[in-house]
């Protein structure tokens, strides 16, 4: 019950060929390596997004801050 011989993966390769065809398994082979570089491209893509993200956070602000403005009981006479 151990590991397979290869008497075994030489039975699961003819059953695979079987079922497939020969001409078929290449292309499977190129969809699963195609499908394998998308998902890395696609990681790298996400972590060069993440660092730059944290970058943009990490740099103060510049320019003075908005502050509110506070009306003083003058300010309300003059507008009335």
């Amino acid at each position: 019950m151990g590991s397979f011989s290869i008497g075994h993966w030489l039975v699961i390769l003819a059953v695979v060929v079987l079922l497939f065809g020969a001409k078929k398994i290449p292309e499977l082979a190129k969809g699963i390596g195609q499908g394998m570089k998308d998902f890395k491209k696609a990681i790298k893509e996400d972590e060069e997004v993440k660092t730059t993200v944290d970058k943009v956070e990490a740099k103060p602000e510049s320019g003075a801050a908005p502050t509110a403005t506070t009306s003083t009981p003058a300010d309300e006479k003059k507008s009335v």
